[in-house]
């Protein structure tokens, strides 16, 4: 017999843990819904362009693994991951100044899996996570799913700023446990500004004196458009952080592989988590990721991203440039994927999202990164999907859509530009 209650209705709802309070819907998957349609550009999702892969060689690579290695690669493997796995990912970090041996790093499930899993052996209810703010949308809902306090560190176009970490860890210490700091310190998401060189030691050393653990979050450091990639932190304070990473942005999301390295006994804790949580790996996927790092020539194929996605990142730096009105400003990020808009005085990013839409362009508003109710007048954008044409397109219907909302509520924004 078929229920009649109505879509809104639900009869589980006493039998739930306290926990699913904290659960958020994704600000992102509503507007992939909202935004799938042809006459709509996408500046919403953070979906890295896989047509740049070399596909024909994947393929031959998938072939050759199956039948080189094919009952390895169907059958149950560990919960900490493949151990070739955990040695190449080894070699990739070496790029960012860490070094690490493989019984070091925890395999995960794209890095999101790792964020999850620190969360589980690290949090308790009421627990307080220091975040920057704006942080990425995600890893509030992760947090607060944990029922931990998510509170945000102001930052500036230099990043996370230190003095008022400092000043935000002793006013918060009366009031419960400052277990973490999470931070995407290299282009950041979703505001695309890299942590300056300084700010970073400041940082490690405040949360070294103060014993909170940093978790750096690093999705992004290997798509710097020019120069070598950051020195991630943690190659300056190996027990002070905890590293998460992921194949997502440099080579495939669909791979679905990121890992944690961290000290030894995190990593037993981590590693009792995932057998929890997962029993072990896809060893398909790991087998593939391992493969095509040993294989394929993937630091020039590295190159054809940053190439690509700093083309797209011009191009929209440029259209906002010449598109928006007084009073709109943006960040110019030096590599990953997302431009950070602070609207005119007055105009709330989530109330124009309708209009927007109707007009054919889809934003995140900003409130998606924030847990305490701000970033109503921002927005992120990401120009790492559509192609260089359509981004201009998108940003000039954008642009058009924030002169209405201001001439709608008859308000006169300011002079200044940057």
């Amino acid at each position: 017999m078929y229920s009649t209650r109505g879509p809104d209705a639900d009869q589980w709802q006493p039998r739930y843990a306290a926990r699913t309070a904290g659960m958020r819907a994704s600000e992102v998957r509503r507007l992939f819904a909202m935004a799938d349609r042809q006459d709509v550009v996408s500046l919403a999702g953070g979906m890295p362009n896989v047509e740049a892969l070399p596909f024909d060689a994947l393929a031959t690579l998938t072939a050759d693994l199956l039948i080189e290695r094919g009952r390895h690669a169907l059958q149950y493997g560990s919960a900490q991951g493949d151990p070739d796995l955990r040695d190449r990912i080894c070699e990739v970090m070496t790029i960012e100044g860490i070094t690490a041996c493989p019984d070091d790093v925890v395999v995960t499930v794209g890095s999101q899996q790792g964020l999850d899993m620190l969360a589980r052996i690290f949090l308790d209810p009421g627990d307080i996570v220091l975040a920057e703010g704006p942080t990425y949308l995600t890893a509030i809902g992760t947090f607060t799913a944990y029922q931990a306090r998510v509170v945000h560190v102001p930052m500036d176009g230099a990043g996370l700023i230190p003095e008022a970490l400092a000043e935000t860890i002793t006013r918060l210490r009366p009031t419960g446990r400052v277990q973490l700091l999470y931070t995407v310190p290299t282009f950041h998401n979703p505001s695309g500004v890299t942590l300056s060189p300084a700010r970073r030691a400041q940082v490690l050393d405040i949360c070294r004196r103060a014993g909170v653990l940093v978790v750096e979050d690093n999705p992004y450091g290997l798509l710097a458009f020019d120069g070598e990639p950051v020195r991630a932190l943690r190659a300056d304070s190996p027990d002070g952080v905890i590293y998460l990473g992921s194949f997502s942005k440099t080579f495939a999301p669909g791979m679905r592989v990121g890992w944690v390295v961290a000290p030894p006994a995190v990593r037993e804790k981590l590693v009792r988590a995932m057998e929890s949580a997962i029993l072990s790996h896809s060893m398909f996927t790991q087998l593939m990721v391992e493969r095509y790092l040993a294989t394929q020539p993937w630091l020039p194929q590295l190159k054809v991203f940053r190439d690509m996605y700093r083309e797209r990142c011009q191009a929209m730096v440029t259209a906002l440039g010449e598109s928006m009105p007084p009073g709109t400003r943006w960040t110019e990020p030096g590599g990953g994927f997302f431009v950070w808009v602070t609207l005119p005085p007055g105009i709330d990013a989530s109330a124009m999202l309708a209009r927007a839409l109707a007009s054919g362009v889809a934003y995140v508003p900003g409130a998606g990164f924030y847990a305490d109710g701000g970033g109503h007048g921002a927005l992120r954008l990401s120009y790492c999907y559509p192609p260089p044409e359509r981004i201009r397109t998108a940003v000039a219907r954008l642009a058009a859509v924030i002169r209405e909302e201001s001439a709608a509520t008859d308000r006169v924004p300011s002079s200044s530009v940057c």
